[in-house]
């Protein structure tokens, strides 16, 4: 059922001026949590359906919001416009080639995909399908940090930044989070799951990464040294395995303009309607948005870089 929303009058520019049909593939805590509401509060959309890997789940998700529930992801990619993700990151890569092959636009989940070969296949069916692409990376899309992403990224003269993102969904003490049955999460720790999030806030401010350097620490502890095409350093400290008292999320950038810290940030069913707002803006106009599916394979490719030199988990 895709059509091109690419509209000069600024409409949906679809048959009727009909909403744009997006479904959800997953039905995780993630899909519950996030996806699912954000996908049925949006006033720009229809939320038309959910396919998952557990019939009964994708059955419980689809009542819960009034939606079909599909058996086949491929008729769920024919009755739709757009595709939204929650998924693990290898499940959802080759579906969102398939995806894009069929024309929907791509609402990806972050890592798009923890193996190169694979993100690089995204992107490309994304750009040779000529379809829109947006990876849901938190901070881009979370209010006031999106806004100070973009602020400080207009400032020159940055000197170096450090980064930590520190979570408790394994933590040594405490209970486990309600991501902690996540297979991929155990296997590939806080660099695959939050080190997206680090660099998403890293690169546009200080830019690509031209150098990596990875060492492990404790439990599922990554850090990174990373130098910048601006000339500037960077670290990250990455863990999901974090004692309960030690998690906490910060970023400070310091430089000519001064220091700046990463302000607190809530609200993610809303970051999540402003990312498809985003998809949905670029498969009007046309124009690529700088956290598509091209950013995040780049992602990938850091990622896997500094897996390389620290060896899996």
């Amino acid at each position: 059922m895709s059509y091109d929303l690419t509209s000069a009058s600024g409409d949906s520019g679809l048959p009727g001026g009909r909403l744009p049909r997006v479904g959800l593939l997953g039905t995780g805590p993630w899909a519950h949590r996030t996806h699912a509401p954000a996908l049925a509060a949006h006033t720009g959309s229809e939320f038309a359906g959910v396919w998952g890997r557990r019939p009964e789940a994708a059955a419980e998700l689809a009542d819960r919001f009034g939606v079909k529930v599909y058996e086949d992801p491929d008729a769920l990619f024919a009755d739709c416009d757009a595709v939204a993700f929650a998924l693990p990151p290898d499940v959802q890569a080759p579906l969102a080639v398939r995806a894009a092959a069929a024309g929907c636009h791509l609402l990806l989940d972050k890592p798009v995909a923890t193996d190169v070969d694979q993100a690089r296949a995204v992107a490309d069916a994304a750009a040779r399908h000529q379809v829109a692409s947006i990876v849901f990376l938190t901070l881009r899309f979370a209010q006031p940090t999106a806004r100070w992403v973009d602020e400080q990224a207009a400032r020159d003269g940055w000197f170096t930044a450090s980064a930590h993102w520190l979570g408790a969904v394994f933590p040594p003490d405490g209970t486990p989070s309600a991501y902690a049955d996540s297979p991929w999460r155990k296997e590939k720790g806080g660099l695959w799951d939050v080190g997206p999030h680090a660099l998403s806030v890293l690169i546009p401010v200080l830019g690509d990464v031209v150098h990596i350097s990875a060492t492990r620490g404790p439990s599922d502890v990554v850090q990174l040294a990373l130098r910048h095409t601006s000339g500037a350093a960077s670290t990250a400290t990455l863990s999901l395995g974090a004692p309960t008292a030690a998690a906490g999320v910060g970023l400070e950038l310091r430089g000519a303009a001064g220091v700046h810290g990463l302000p607190d940030w809530s609200d993610v069913p809303g970051a999540y309607g402003r990312a498809l707002d985003a998809l949905l803006d670029s498969a009007r106009t046309g124009v690529p948005d700088s956290r598509d599916a091209a950013f995040g394979a780049r992602l990938t490719e850091i990622l896997a870089e500094a897996e390389a030199q620290t060896g899996p988990e």
